[in-house]
Parts: structure tokens; C-alpha cells; sequence
């Protein structure tokens, strides 16, 4: 094939996959929105998780609200359970890589908090451990998911929110939940600072 017609093969799909989403899960979004900002105000923080792509993805999304995202406003409490590699290894080496993010969710969380989990096939045994310990510590949940949801489609409790993109390819998913973080990140910042 073309090389370029290849890449606007991937173009074209994107936008497709992004359509049906749209559809189909922005008031999950706006329901995970409300539900952050209300821990935010409630004097908790958003601890978020993932592995590959979406460890990227959980430090993309506490890095816009430790900074800022598009809003001029002080910092957020947020924090990437996937960036201190002296936590994650003696954690790996002494237990299991599978309790990489529920230990540190057990030391660092409170009930007033929030986990950002986010797995794109929904298997993430690790993130699925750490959705445990946040209920452990009375924490609410936030998932992003893809296909079927996966094992962590059966973990959740009332109040937490699954946003599950309606897509198999890793690619497309990752894409899609590129959007949620920055959508989540601007209903947070017109909740808690206004629109203008």
C-alpha cells in the first residue's frame, strides 16, 4: 500500500473511532468530571495509574493539573503512582511487579481521593490490584478502558465511573483516551475556576 494513503488510512480511522466515542461515552466523561472535582474540593487528590502507553497516559493527566492545563490556576494535587523507579522496583523485587500501584495507593490514599486506573484492555492485573486498595481505603474510582472492559469491567462499585472506548485497536483506544484526559482536565478547570 501507499505509505500515504496508509497514514490517512490511520487518520480516517481515528476520527471514525473518536465519532462513535463521542456518542457513546461523554456523559461517563462529565460524570468522572463532577466526581474529580468534587475530591478536589473536598481536600483529596487523584492518584492515576497504567502501564506502557498509559503510564505515559497517568503522568500526561497529573502533570496538567500539578501545572496547568489551558487555565492560568495553582496546582493540583495529583500524582502518577508510575515515576518513583526506587518504589517501583523494591516493590517489584520484594513482593510482586502485580503490587507495583496497589502499595503505594494503601500508603498514599484517603477516602476523599480519587484513582485515575487506566488499562486499554481492562486486564492490567496491577491497576485491577490498586482499583482494590483504593475500595480498601474508601476511594472512588475511575477507569479507562477499552474493548470489553476486561477483567476490571467487574471490579467496580457504585460511584466509580468506567469510561470504556468503544474500540479494539491499542492504538485507537490510547488515542480516544488522550481526549478524555484533556476533557477531564477542562471540567475540572471550569468547575473549579469558571469558563471564562
Amino acid at each position: 500500500m501507499d505509505p500515504v494513503n496508509r497514514v490517512r488510512e490511520h487518520f480516517a480511522e481515528s476520527i471514525a473511532t473518536k465519532q462513535v466515542a463521542a456518542e457513546q461515552i461523554a456523559e461517563s466523561i462529565a460524570i468522572a468530571g463532577k466526581l474529580m472535582s468534587d475530591a478536589l474540593l473536598d481536600d483529596g487528590k487523584i492518584l492515576s495509574c497504567g502501564n506502557g502507553g498509559s503510564a505515559a497516559d497517568s503522568q500526561h493527566f497529573s502533570s496538567e493539573l500539578l501545572n496547568r492545563f489551558e487555565m492560568e490556576r495553582p496546582g493540583l494535587p495529583a500524582m502518577a503512582l508510575t515515576t518513583d523507579s526506587s518504589t517501583l522496583t523494591s516493590i517489584s523485587n520484594d513482593y510482586a511487579y502485580e503490587e507495583i500501584f496497589s502499595k503505594q495507593v494503601r500508603a498514599l490514599g484517603k477516602a476523599q481521593d480519587v484513582l485515575l486506573g487506566i488499562s486499554t484492555s481492562g486486564n492490567s492485573e496491577n491497576v485491577i490490584r490498586a482499583i482494590a486498595a483504593a475500595h480498601e481505603r474508601g476511594m472512588k474510582v475511575v477507569a479507562l478502558t477499552g474493548r470489553d472492559g476486561g477483567r476490571m469491567a467487574g471490579v467496580f462499585r457504585e460511584g466509580d465511573v468506567e469510561i470504556r472506548v468503544p474500540a479494539n485497536r491499542t492504538a485507537r483506544i490510547q488515542e480516544v483516551h488522550l481526549v478524555i484526559i484533556h476533557c477531564l482536565c477542562d471540567l475540572i478547570d471550569t468547575t473549579l475556576l469558571g469558563e471564562s
